[in-house]
């Protein structure tokens, strides 16, 4: 039995790191919701377990030491998802958590769902399983994808800052703990870019790599639920859209870290340079 075990390893962090950690020689356990869509990688175990099923949890992390638990899709109940998932893994005696959690995480975050996040965190200080927690800032890769088909970025984030993090770099740092938990036990890493940007910046920077002419709006919190009401989404998830922007606006995403270079090595990627990065594929 490997004694790493990585989650999400369908899905964008999780799948980078199972990625990285097969590169360097690392047996590890993988546990998806569906083994059929599982990265094939060397060194590899899969298992069946979603995050809510504590029995299968428990069966398939006996004997892992470590584990990256890449938090869960947003849903309305994913903090009970992580809970017992958590449970499971104290149970099967996991010594060691290394948990993807968000810039700002308290029970009073303007961010929704930075208050799962906290939740969440304080469920693992309570089970007694050592932990590293890394909270991540807003992904830089997905900021194109918040452009609207008319070219602007809209939300209520005023003239608020974040040091938007690349997911390569959260990767990358997570592979780092992951390797050598002990070094990590208890801390908790802010993971951001190397500088806090506007949107009018983050504008700027998406139209130079494009060549389009993307411009920022700054929507007022009432526009902003009026513009997304049209998606249909429960009143849970537009209150987690508008306040990704809020967050901004208020302050709670603009601290830059050194974590990523402390953890990995390299400088933070900067938004501009993963553009490039994404051009040149």
């Amino acid at each position: 039995m490997p004694s790493l075990a990585v989650t999400g390893a369908t899905g964008n962090i999780g799948g980078r790191v199972a990625r990285r950690l097969a590169d360097a020689g690392h047996a590890q356990l993988l546990l998806v919701r569906d083994p059929s869509r599982a990265p094939d990688l060397p060194g590899t175990t899969v298992a069946r377990a979603a995050f809510a099923d504590r029995d299968a949890v428990r069966r398939a992390l006996e004997g892992v030491r470590v584990v990256l638990m890449v938090s869960a899709a947003e849903s309305v109940d994913r903090v009970d998802q992580h809970r017992a998932f958590v449970d499971a893994a104290a149970d099967a005696g996991v010594a060691h958590l290394v948990y993807t959690s968000f810039a700002g995480a308290a029970a009073d975050a303007t961010f929704t769902l930075a208050r799962d996040h906290h939740a969440t965190e304080q469920h693992i200080r309570a089970s007694g399983i050592g932990f590293t927690f890394l909270r991540d800032n807003l992904y830089a890769d997905f900021l194109p994808g918040m452009v609207g088909d008319d070219d602007v970025l809209r939300g209520p984030a005023g003239d608020g800052r974040a040091a938007v993090v690349a997911q390569d770099d959260i990767a990358d740092a997570a592979t780092a703990v992951l390797t050598d938990p002990e070094q990590h036990a208890g801390r908790t890493y802010d993971l951001t870019g190397p500088q806090a940007l506007t949107l009018h910046d983050i504008a700027a920077v998406l139209a130079e790599a494009t060549g389009r002419t993307i411009t920022y709006h700054p929507e007022t919190v009432e526009e902003a639920y009026r513009s997304r009401a049209k998606y249909g989404a429960p009143d849970w998830q537009l209150d987690a859209w508008v306040s990704t922007y809020t967050a901004i606006a208020d302050g709670e995403l603009d601290g830059v870290s050194d974590a990523v270079p402390a953890l990995t090595g390299h400088p933070a990627t900067s938004l501009a340079d993963l553009l490039r990065r994404r051009r040149g594929r």
